[in-house]
């Protein structure tokens, strides 16, 4: 099954969760017992604060694909080349020194989405998620600022 075929089943489980905590909270909110109430009311917000955070994945998620097949198009993908473990992993001294190359490449143009997708990907190959997705972030901000002024 495909990681965007996962995604929609979960956003979707997800969606189904969030009904029935909004359920559970209108059955507290219209008991009018004080306690009730203000549980229910602190159970509206779960439902609306996980729609905002699936929404927020599953945008993050088409963007980040966007991109990819924007640098694959245009011949700028990184290539799937270092050794990796028995366990699936990428050998943390071959991502260093590929993590090494990137972050030159993103100092030398700090405007060029592609080089920022391709520290994401370094970040993600070295383990380090929250800076992966935060230099993700930066690669679709700049990529929107680009095609915004027609470039």
């Amino acid at each position: 099954m495909s990681a965007r075929v996962v995604a929609w089943v979960v956003a979707a489980l997800c969606g189904f969760y969030l009904l029935f905590i909004a359920q559970r909270a209108w059955v507290l909110l219209a008991s009018g017992e004080p306690l009730a109430v203000v549980l229910g009311a602190a159970l509206v917000v779960l439902p609306v604060l996980g729609v905002w955070i699936v929404v927020r994945e599953l945008q993050f998620g088409r963007r980040t694909s966007e991109l990819g097949r924007a640098l694959a198009e245009a011949g700028g993908l990184p290539e799937d080349d270092l050794p990796r473990r028995p366990s699936g992993r990428v050998e943390r001294s071959a991502a260093d020194e590929r993590f090494a190359e990137r972050q030159r490449e993103v100092e030398a143009n700090p405007d060029d989405w592609g080089a920022w997708f391709r520290l994401a990907v370094a970040y993600d190959d070295a383990g380090d998620r929250r800076r992966a997705r935060s230099a993700m972030r930066t690669a679709i901000e700049l990529h929107a600022s680009a095609s915004s002024d027609g470039g």
